[in-house]
């Protein structure tokens, strides 16, 4: 970042931001938390599929927490000491489903440099309204923070996550559906469709079938009846993702007219709600 910017935008582990990208726009990214038996860890600083692992072996889900205000103290801290000069702009994951928001508003009290807008959203979906206010901010070099907490509210109307969980152990262990339910799924090859409404995730449909074809269905389904803008798409996966279902949702994207296709990975904290070879689509609908 060059030393007279004056924004510079923050978000937790939980908006799945590749490494590359925020270091590209000098993203300053905040830990969530995932804890595993006795042993609490920052989500983001080791790989997903420990999640995974770890339930393989021992039957129990870890727990997610969100950023309390220490961690947000210590980013704001590094942050103002880094570019004292900057206004940060927190584009904070979903406040109706972590207390991230909140403990960045407690941190930011004596602090004026620091502004937090929820994005009502999670995940890639969140990712994708930072990634694309960095770019904004980057072809708009003179905004300053009223300018940019206007162009990201917009986005924030505008942005659209979906997401099908390959099927539903981890939600069966985690306790958001019961073992009848989840029996149910796997005999009937049922899936949940998970979405953002209202800030909240909500099961808005049961869908039937396997990723091969549902995962083509969803971008189809979506780009049409939301009316994304075909800039770009992004597409979610968790570990375990079969490249055959890659390959097809993918396709689908190009076929639909879609100019780029952006892949992004699940960190802990998605992975631990949705399990393995989960699928999202996170697109902007068009203004």
């Amino acid at each position: 970042m060059e030393p007279d910017r004056k924004l510079l935008l923050m978000a937790e582990t939980g908006a799945d931001i590749p490494a590359e990208l925020a270091e590209r726009y000098d993203i300053q990214i905040v830990p969530m938390h995932i804890t595993f038996g006795a042993e609490t860890k920052d989500d983001g600083s080791f790989p997903s599929e420990e999640i995974c692992a770890y339930y393989d072996r021992t039957g129990v889900l870890p727990k997610t927490s969100g950023s309390v205000p220490e961690d947000f103290v210590r980013a704001f801290d590094a942050a103002h000491e880094k570019w004292p000069q900057a206004r940060i702009l927190h584009l904070a994951y979903s406040a109706a489903t972590t207390c991230s928001y909140q403990s960045a508003l407690i941190a930011a009290e004596d602090r004026d440099y620091v502004r937090s807008l929820d994005t009502r959203v999670a995940c890639a979906g969140q990712g994708a309204v930072v990634l694309t206010m960095a770019r904004l901010l980057e072809k708009h070099p003179d905004w300053g923070m009223e300018e940019a907490i206007k162009a990201a509210e917009d986005l924030v109307e505008r942005v659209r996550m979906s997401f099908i969980p390959d099927d539903l152990e981890y939600l069966r262990a985690g306790g958001r559906v019961s073992n009848a339910v989840a029996l149910a799924g796997r005999v009937l090859g049922l899936h949940p469709l998970i979405e953002f409404v209202d800030g909240k995730l909500v099961a808005t449909q049961r869908l039937r079938g396997k990723l091969l074809k549902l995962a083509p269905q969803l971008i189809r389904d979506r780009a049409r009846q939301q009316d994304l803008d075909r800039e770009e798409l992004w597409l979610i996966w968790t570990p375990g993702f079969p490249d055959e279902v890659r390959a097809a949702a993918e396709a689908e994207a190009k076929a639909l007219g879609f100019q780029r296709v952006t892949w992004i990975k699940s960190g802990g904290v998605i992975t631990t709600h949705a399990g393995p070879s989960a699928f999202g689509v996170v697109g902007f609908s068009k203004k």
